[in-house]
């Protein structure tokens, strides 16, 4: 009996895509825009903040996807494969201070009248304004990549940290969703555990789960510490070697970090899954085969298995990211009038030139990485878990869904 279950599977097969939405991003319209645009391109797994607003944004686009999905019109001028499975869906947390789970801040009427406001500039989310009624910090934009805090000629910027507490959403959210990832520092193992201990009752729910570290000279030795803190294990754990924070959109060199660390893990690293991240851009597909090409793995180590991509992924989108028509509120899409009518009229409310292109500047990011493929082999180390439901037809082989999927 086989399992089909393509996140999973990419993960095997080391091509898995994610979109990095940002811990702490909370502009609700760029949110669903991104995660229409990437479900459609054939993204593995979504990972935003842990905001229930946040997570219901990405569920409105997929509740768009799955109704164009049966729209012949939008098929027909789609030049993808429209998927078959959802992207999982992760919400992150951390277990102390943490640069993605920042916002950057400053008092506007501070400013001297004659500044050129670099601050403004720089700021590759547009979340710093000066006009009414957005003036200082618009919060819901700022992903706390930090690039203001240097070029204020006043220096009157700070950050102020706000991650989300797990006691606070856990009971509803991690209901929600199907992974989690938990942003931890090399010398943190207590406050790891801390935060271990406040999700076990969830974990079985999840399908995935995935532990970010910056490279450190005991990042290794430390991610063994966790790796026999968190055993037993029965779902995928990948480490996520976090390069250089919130960069890609920078320039290509910023995707080297990252891949040295990532040959860090997989030569001496715990089991488990190495997907790359920070820094990451257009070029790391292309340089990482050599990684994936040259690296001796011992048979029972870590396996190497894809990347994720985060503000480079969105700056490729950004002119269209504040377009609320592109993938509108669920309140604004039409509803089927009975189960299975699914209208061959293409809603109204989306923007279907806008879309059309943004998931092909998706794909011009999914598909490099999905040409780096290798056949799926199971290792006994890093388990798929548990299908929850199953869909079986009798002509073809039982397919995994989730409850929210199709």
């Amino acid at each position: 009996m086989r399992v089909i279950h393509r996140p999973l599977i990419s993960l095997q097969e080391g091509c898995w895509f994610k979109l990095i939405g940002g811990a702490s991003y909370q502009h609700l319209p760029s949110i669903r825009n991104l995660a229409l645009a990437y479900a459609l391109a054939g993204a593995d797994c979504i990972d935003v903040a842990a905001d229930p607003a946040v997570v219901k944004a990405v569920k409105e686009a997929f509740s768009v996807l799955s109704r164009l999905r049966h729209q012949p019109a939008f098929i027909a001028q789609c030049a993808v494969d429209i998927p078959t499975e959802l992207p999982l869906l992760m919400v992150s947390f951390s277990d102390g201070d943490d640069p993605h789970f920042r916002k950057a801040q400053f008092d506007p009427q501070q400013c001297p009248a004659d500044c050129s406001r670099p601050c403004e500039a720089i700021c590759p989310a547009a979340a710093i304004a000066f006009e009414p009624p957005m003036t200082g910090v618009i919060e819901a934009r700022c992903y706390g990549c930090g690039r203001c805090l240097p070029v204020c000629p006043i220096q009157q910027i700070e950050t102020v940290t706000r991650a989300t507490s797990v006691q606070a959403v856990a009971s509803t959210l991690l209901n929600e969703v199907d992974a989690i990832e938990i942003h931890t520092q090399v010398g943190r193992y207590d406050a790891f555990m801390a935060l271990w201990s406040a999700l076990q009752p969830y974990l079985n729910n999840l399908t995935v789960i995935s532990i970010s570290c910056p490279d450190h000279d005991q990042a290794i030795a430390y991610l063994w510490q966790l790796y026999e803190g968190i055993q037993p294990l029965s779902v995928p754990l990948i480490w996520q070697t976090d390069g250089r924070s919130m960069s890609g959109d920078i320039g290509k060199g910023t995707t080297h970090a990252t891949l040295r660390f990532a040959e860090k893990v997989l030569r001496a690293g715990p089991p488990g899954y190495v997907q790359l991240a920070g820094g990451t851009n257009a070029h790391t597909a292309t340089k990482l085969r050599d990684v994936v090409a040259t690296t001796g793995l011992p048979a029972t180590g870590p396996t190497f298995a894809g990347v994720g991509y985060g503000s480079f992924a969105r700056h490729l989108l950004s002119p269209l990211l504040d377009e609320d028509a592109l993938c509108p509120p669920l309140a604004a899409i039409a509803t089927p009038t009975s189960p299975g009518d699914h209208s061959d009229e293409l809603d109204p409310a989306i923007a279907l030139p806008q879309l059309l292109q943004a998931v092909q500047l998706a794909q011009s990011l999914v598909v490099p990485l999905k040409a780096i493929r290798r056949p799926a082999v199971t290792s006994p180390q890093v388990p798929l878990g548990e299908p929850r439901e199953w869909v079986t037809a009798s002509t073809e082989p039982p397919v995994y869904r989730h409850s929210s999927r199709f």
